[in-house]
């Protein structure tokens, strides 16, 4: 009998140890986890908690987890990839949170033999054909066929019907000039016509695109676990775009998370089902000592309209329309726009606008980023709009080519008497956190060294793998933690035994009392050194913050860089 996928049950004593010793590497690696709106979390009842935009890999879920356990009080049970449950580490940790496992088509991709065409794009879009394929036995009806990937992106279509080795039916057709391009060889111009503004059709003596085809996936058994955990009263908690990212956009929601609702209160229709938005912002998410903001939206209840459209067979509407109220929900709760440079105009344009020396609260910032992001899409043609964003532009590339932060300008005010006893002030202080620092840096620069290289190892892995990412920013600071949660017990404990070796030996050159005993420097061996990590941390971290410092105050007293300043 094959086993379930709800296989792993939720234990709520485990769940809340589990929680609590990971929590630490939370608190180490951001320096500011600042929950918003979370008094609009359901105490009871069941809710399925919606997370966007999914940038932090397996550090998201934790930091959920833990703000949701502190503000709310209720244990979530999340979605997890089967391909994530298969690996060693993070498949054993995930099972002892009773988490539903989950296949993803696109996690089995296999490449496609011979090329594909859209042989008619504009009067048969759904049919597609081979040349030196064998649909009949590398694709199924169901499965998918995946383009290659093009500025971080890969179409993907639904087979519908397999006609024979050469020949497919879609479900829906490819969409987008890129995926269209792809299959017929020419170059949209944006309105349905080549470049030579014939009628888009495929060119001559193109052969086609290579291809990947991913099998079909029965969901049946992960529905099942959900409604279980739903009708007993628990919570789910989903990634709806269905796996990590670092773009600065959304992407479309998968249809699962409508289907679990709808499905759920179709079979138990007075459960009360909740749904919550949560807006994942971070600030550098793969950087150390970063900070985030976790924002809750209003509960969005589901129409009962929508179930009776689900339950009388209607389900493709009502679940396109119950998507598109969760997608306008996620976007409310978090910081979105269509690139990166759109991005950092906004971020510009916000710390313009905040009041000298006023230093906002860092929900306040995500809020008013979020408005920013929507005025300046709505009114980005206006004239006025782009003379500001000209403006803010090249302010953006002065800073750059000083090599300051925008904060840092107002060094450039100061008189010079000032500004010399500042740099003379700081440069002092540095040393003596200098002193604090280094002892715990020499010590664990091993662990910094490795959770380095092997983070930029993974994050190239995942994104050759990937349709989605553009640099695999998201899971490097999943393995700068994965790591160092590993390596570093190996390093005290390495530490600790060469220190008891040394006072069995020589008692320290002689420093050692004899009446200290060995079993007695083992465990301050074990305090000694981590408490050495963790202060070099704190010392470093305002180290950090006053070398950055110094820089805009040696400009400052430069008369041709403080007079661009």
């Amino acid at each position: 009998m094959a086993r379930r996928q709800d296989a792993f049950p939720m234990i709520n004593w485990v769940y809340d140890v589990w929680l609590w010793s990971f929590s630490v590497l939370v608190d180490l690696f951001f320096r500011e986890v600042h929950p918003r709106g979370s008094w609009k979390i359901p105490r009871r009842g069941p809710i399925i908690f919606v997370a966007a935009p999914h940038a932090n890999q397996f550090v998201d879920p934790l930091i959920l987890m833990r703000v949701i356990k502190t503000e709310a009080q209720r244990r979530i049970a999340w979605l997890i990839a089967e391909k994530s449950m298969k690996r060693k580490f993070i498949g054993g940790a995930a099972r002892l949170l009773g988490p539903v496992s989950v296949g993803r088509a696109l996690d089995s991709t296999k490449p496609g033999a011979g090329k594909i065409y859209l042989p008619d794009p504009s009067g048969s879009p759904l049919l597609l054909r081979g040349n030196g394929t064998n649909f009949e036995k590398q694709a199924e009806v169901g499965g998918l066929l995946v383009l290659p990937t093009v500025n971080g992106l890969a179409a993907n279509a639904e087979i519908a019907e397999i006609h024979g080795p050469e020949e497919i039916r879609l479900k829906k057709e490819f969409k987008g000039d890129v995926a269209l391009g792809q299959l017929t060889g020419q170059t949209d111009e944006g309105n349905g016509e080549a470049k030579d503004g014939t009628v888009r059709r495929v060119r001559d003596g193109y052969e086609g695109t290579s291809y990947k085809t991913a099998p079909k996936v029965d969901q049946t058994e992960v529905y099942n676990a959900v409604f279980e955990r739903l009708s007993a009263g628990g919570c789910i908690g989903i990634f709806p775009e269905g796996g990590s990212h670092d773009r600065t956009e959304l992407l479309p929601l998968k249809a699962g998370v409508a289907i679990m609702a709808l499905g759920s209160l179709a079979a138990n229709p007075e459960s009360d089902l909740k749904i919550i938005p949560c807006g994942m912002n971070y600030f550098h998410a793969h950087k150390f000592r970063s900070r985030a903001v976790v924002e809750f939206g209003s509960p969005i209840e589901v129409p009962r309209e929508l179930v009776d459209l689900y339950k009388s067979g209607d389900r493709r509407e009502a679940t396109r329309q119950l998507l598109e109220t969760i997608y306008q929900a996620l976007v409310a709760v978090t910081v979105t726009s269509p690139d990166y440079d759109t991005l950092m105009l906004i971020q510009a344009a916000r710390r313009l606008y905040n009041p000298t020396g006023k230093k906002l609260p860092l929900p306040m910032v995500v809020e008013l980023n979020r408005r920013l992001v929507k005025g300046y899409t709505h009114y980005k043609d206006d004239s006025r709009i782009l003379n500001l964003k000209k403006s803010v532009n090249e302010y953006n590339k002065q800073l750059w080519l000083l090599g300051v932060r925008d904060h840092q300008v107002e060094y450039a005010k100061f008189s010079i008497p000032k500004v010399i006893f500042t740099l003379i002030y700081r440069l002092g202080k540095l040393s003596v956190m200098a002193i604090g620092t280094l002892p715990g840096l020499v010590l664990f620069a091993p662990v910094f060294i490795a959770t380095k290289i092997i983070s930029i190892k993974k994050s190239r892995e995942a994104l050759a793998a990937s349709t989605v990412k553009l640099e695999g920013r998201d899971v490097i600071a999943t393995w700068k933690l994965l790591v160092a949660m590993g390596f570093a017990p190996l390093l005290y404990v390495f530490y600790t035994g060469l220190l008891t070796y040394w006072t069995y030996r020589t008692r320290v050159q002689g420093y050692m009392p004899t009446w200290v005993p060995l079993w007695l420097v083992i465990i301050s061996g074990f305090i000694f050194f981590p408490a050495i990590t963790f202060a070099a941390l704190r010392f470093g971290e305002t180290s950090m913050d006053i070398l950055k410092s110094l820089r805009p105050l040696v400009l400052s007293l430069n008369p041709t860089s403080a007079n661009t300043l």
